[in-house]
């Protein structure tokens, strides 16, 4: 409940799960969810996406995070999303270029910003030069 960066997750002591005691100013980042303990936070549905009302309570695995929805007419649907494509540990971000290095974070650019938008260097502002030319 403290991984919420609104701080809307509250603990209920009596069944041992948290809430949203501020529903209305969540923003719906999951990070509560992706971080939960297994099936230990349960969400209700808004109106918009559940007209008939249903609590909501996530099972995260591995690969996948399964959804419970409990309606209020007593019906109990199940949904399972997968949440990787490749094995933990097997993404390797960057294997074209060097790693990130501390000088870099005064840069005015982010790290492989260049790489990604497809240039082989970013345009300098008039009137700045870069280390590389200055020294030539």
């Amino acid at each position: 409940m403290y991984i919420c960066p609104m701080n809307l997750m509250k603990l209920n002591a009596l069944i041992g799960k948290s809430y949203n005691h501020e529903p209305d100013l969540c923003w719906e980042c999951y990070s509560c969810v992706k971080t939960c303990p297994q099936a230990a936070i349960e969400m209700r549905g808004g109106a918009d996406y559940f007209p008939m009302g249903a609590a909501l309570t996530p099972l995260r695995g591995v690969s996948s995070i399964a959804w419970t929805a409990r309606y209020r007419n007593g019906n109990i649907k199940q949904f399972k999303f997968p949440i990787r494509s490749t094995p933990w540990g097997a993404i390797d971000p960057h294997p074209e270029r060097h790693r990130p290095r501390a000088a870099g974070v005064k840069g005015p650019t982010l790290f492989g910003e260049d790489n990604y938008l497809g240039v082989e260097r970013l345009p300098v502002p008039a009137g700045k030069k870069t280390k590389e030319m200055a020294t030539g």
